[in-house]
């Protein structure tokens, strides 16, 4: 059913890891469970960002019976986008998916965003719909998704999904920074590549707790809605070093 990654995997999926023993097994088996079916090689790449826990052994050890994993340790704790960044950089598939990995964004939803990347679609970004977080959460959630767009000029919908699949030649261009996964879409979307959207499901986190609140949140946003609008206006085309075909 699932099957193994080769050199040049047609799907990869990356996972920044911090702290999610109790989650993150379950959640790689869904995500090899969700994509069998499609018939596409993949991988599937674990960053562990110095977890406290013993995440990192866990993986480690799911790696035995399960070919397609791949993890990778930092030395060092730099946050979830530097995890991502490594993630990205390790990445060999045609297409990349993102997702957290708490268990919220659901793998199940994985057939539907690819079905959803045509040719001519660089990125598609999914858009939470019952959402399994705190009232508070979801208040700061749809103000910050209001700001943004009003700020960048941005049309993403819910900036703050993680779970995304991209084309791993967009990716080029793309500048690492603290907080860079929020706006993945966003620079893209900049650079002039085209972006969907599709409804995902969205899930009660099952263990741990989750590492932003939305005063952290708030406090960093706001300062990257105008980084991203300067960026909205010195952005260059992505492809740009690509050679036009004969």
């Amino acid at each position: 059913m699932n099957q193994p990654a080769t050199d040049s995997p047609d799907l990869s999926v990356c996972l920044p890891v911090f702290n999610e023993s109790g989650n993150i097994e379950t959640l790689i088996d869904e995500t090899a469970a969700a994509i069998g079916p499609t018939g596409r090689s993949f991988e599937v790449i674990c960053v562990d960002d110095k977890s406290t826990d013993d995440c990192l052994a866990v993986m480690r050890g799911l790696t035995a019976t399960r070919p397609w994993l791949r993890v990778h340790a930092s030395r060092i704790n730099q946050g979830q986008s530097a995890a991502l960044a490594i993630a990205l950089r390790l990445a060999r598939g045609e297409i990349i998916i993102i997702m957290d990995s708490d268990g919220q964004n659901d793998p199940a939803d994985i057939p539907a965003l690819l079905e959803a990347m045509t040719p001519d679609v660089d990125c598609c970004c999914g858009i939470r719909g019952k959402r399994h977080d705190t009232w508070s959460k979801r208040v700061a959630s749809k103000v910050g998704n209001g700001v943004r767009k009003l700020i960048t000029g941005g049309t993403v919908t819910d900036a703050g999904c993680a779970f995304k699949g991209i084309r791993r030649r967009a990716l080029g261009e793309i500048p690492v920074f603290n907080g860079m996964h929020r706006w993945l879409a966003t620079m893209l979307e900049h650079q002039g590549y085209t972006i969907t959207e599709i409804p995902i499901n969205h899930r009660a986190r099952e263990h741990g707790v989750s590492a932003y609140n939305n005063l952290d949140r708030a406090l960093r946003g706001l300062p990257d809605c105008f980084a991203m609008r300067w960026y909205s206006k010195r952005a260059v085309r992505g492809d740009r070093w690509v050679p036009d075909e004969d």
